[in-house]
């Protein structure tokens, strides 16, 4: 059985560090950011991601997806802590804390690690700020195949527990990027790649809409939309029609629909 390493107290270090992990600043400083659940983490597992440190809940059900996760971090120099639910608790932040967290370094997010021939639609958005839709987005681009999402200007922290929670895995499926709007354009027009959002100006009725691979759908900001500038320079523009009183989607939605759109017209 791989080592493990008791902690008791709520005054302990380790607890302390791993707890301001949930603090943007610290995540930002440390470069690493918390997971929780053993499907979560048997997600990064299966996907070549391995937490750096594992934190169990003493008196947990044994499981061999659980075994296989202490064996995976122990084989890759990690450590393995074992502790009481409430401490689990303080360090993520939940009353009802799942039976194992991880700790993982944070990705690469630059762009030039992006490969766009590797998947036909991409998701992008532009000025997200619910960690809630970014996670949702995550889980949404796993769902159509997409490459991964791109987040643009000042978007919510992908990392953050909220965020990596509502991805359900994603998180560790998807490839992610951030940049600002200069940047990103500037990058997306160096190589093939259609630009797609939904709007109102001169925009085509997005069922049966003429979609190129690789496809860039872009959503924005979840009150204020997309930036006129930035709609202007899409290449597609598309309308989706509102059959209430609502005047919009939800942004995460909104790229589901759009993006299962574009996918039966890629296909």
């Amino acid at each position: 059985m791989p080592e493990r390493r008791r902690i008791t107290g709520f005054s302990n270090p380790t607890v302390k560090a791993l707890r301001a992990l949930r603090e943007k600043k610290h995540r930002k400083r440390e470069k690493r950011f918390l997971a929780e659940g053993l499907r979560l983490l048997t997600d990064a597992r299966e996907c070549g991601r391995i937490p750096e440190v594992l934190v169990l809940a003493e008196g947990r059900d044994p499981h061999p997806l659980l075994a296989a996760l202490e064996d995976a971090v122990d084989a890759a120099g990690g450590e393995i802590i074992e502790t009481s639910p409430d401490i689990l608790s303080k360090i993520t932040g939940k009353d009802n804390p799942q039976a194992v967290a991880g700790v993982f370094a944070e990705f690469d997010t630059s762009l030039g690690h992006l490969d766009r021939s590797g998947a036909s639609i991409w998701l992008v958005a532009q000025a997200l700020r619910d960690p809630g839709n970014l996670g949702t987005m995550l889980r949404t681009g796993d769902a159509l195949g997409a490459g991964g999402l791109i987040l643009i200007d000042d978007c919510a922290d992908p990392f953050s527990v909220e965020a990596v929670r509502a991805s359900m895995g994603a998180i560790f499926t998807q490839q992610i990027a951030q940049a600002d709007w200069p940047e990103f354009r500037e990058w997306l027009r160096a190589g093939s790649g259609q630009l797609v959002a939904a709007s109102l100006r001169d925009a085509h009725p997005y069922r049966g809409a003429a979609y190129a691979a690789p496809c860039f759908i872009m959503v924005g900001n979840e009150s204020r939309g997309i930036p006129e500038d930035y709609e202007m320079a899409c290449d597609l523009r598309v309308t989706m029609p509102m059959k209430g009183r609502a005047d919009s989607l939800n942004a995460a939605v909104a790229a589901a629909v759009l993006g299962y759109e574009v996918l039966a017209n890629l296909d």
